[in-house]
């Protein structure tokens, strides 16, 4: 399968000259769509038909966050009023309950993705609250308890899967541990790896999930030197050993500030220490053009592992 090891973004609400150019003339792995890019309903369900057209591939990957009330994208569109906490909450008092009234909100939820033609959803959230969590994560969370964080993050994999729509487990390996915001700063956690993986490592363990998308953060006490996304520590040892993941691993957004590089450097010293795709959100169109150069075609493994995926898209 000959694409890219890259996931692009566009500006906005319609496809730019440039942008149908870069999309049939290039090979980006997917796209990842944004609020800036959704007005309506009939509008978002047209510009997911040209992308698609212009890559002439029917199950080009279309990723959203769509998690809730506190990450929305689809906001103009759809209200869930909920937050992964909520669930969480739910779980606690009445397992049995929350499981079946879980499902049902992951299938309704689906089959609007799907109506408009989004095929990848990063969900579920599986950082562990603790004590100092910052807020970008908190409600995103599902509990502080990481038995709950697993057991319902392995029921949104299997439903999603079961709706031929692809999640993407985040933020590997956790970031419920950072008390710092990866978007402005690079959090910096001082924690033991025994400790990491006795809470944060857990629920990533054993998944059936396809994708998994990169913490951008410093774990001292294992890698001084690099972040996680760029430590081939982390990535081979801990991700991909101790953790076991064995799906293709993204980063997150690589413009986000956490990562002091200009660009193309990030992209890849990103693809250097082991992830198989790299995300960019910003959507600038010179951006675009000069990270899908300076980016190789995916490797047999990500080949392998796209076909999997496709397998289970309609």
């Amino acid at each position: 399968m000959k694409k890219k090891a890259i996931i692009i973004s566009v500006k906005g609400i319609k496809l730019t000259k440039k942008e149908k150019i870069l999309l049939s003339k290039e090979k980006p792995w997917g796209l990842i769509l944004f609020k800036r890019n959704i007005k309506s309903f009939n509008q978002i369900k047209k510009l997911i038909k040209n992308i698609k057209k212009f890559t002439r591939d029917k199950k080009f990957p279309i990723l959203i966050d769509e998690e809730g009330i506190k990450v929305s994208r689809l906001m103009n569109i759809i209200n869930h009023n909920l937050n992964a906490d909520f669930f969480g909450n739910l779980y606690e008092k009445d397992k049995n309950l929350t499981v079946s009234i879980y499902k049902l909100y992951l299938k309704s939820l689906c089959c609007v993705l799907k109506k408009i033609g989004i095929n990848v959803n990063t969900i579920p959230v599986l950082d562990v609250l603790r004590k100092n969590t910052h807020s970008i994560i908190e409600k995103r969370s599902f509990s502080k308890k990481k038995e709950t964080v697993k057991q319902l993050g392995k029921i949104t994999i299997q439903e999603c899967h079961a709706q031929n729509i692809i999640s993407v487990i985040k933020h590997i390996p956790g970031h419920g541990c950072s008390t710092k915001d990866s978007h402005l700063t690079l959090p910096k956690v001082n924690l033991k790896e025994s400790s990491l993986n006795k809470i944060d490592f857990y629920p990533f363990k054993s998944t059936s999930a396809k994708l998994a998308m990169t913490a951008h953060i410093l774990y001292s006490k294992i890698d001084p030197k690099n972040v996680s996304t760029f430590s081939k520590i982390i990535i081979k040892k801990i991700i991909r050993k101790k953790i076991g993941f064995k799906g293709i691993l993204m980063s997150d957004d690589i413009s986000m500030k956490a990562l002091n590089h200009d660009l193309v450097t990030n992209a890849k010293k990103s693809l250097k220490a082991g992830c198989n795709l790299v995300l960019y959100c910003s959507g600038n169109i010179k951006d675009n053009f000069k990270l899908i150069k300076s980016v190789p075609y995916i490797d047999k493994f990500t080949s392998k592992k796209t076909s999997e995926i496709y397998n289970i898209l309609r």
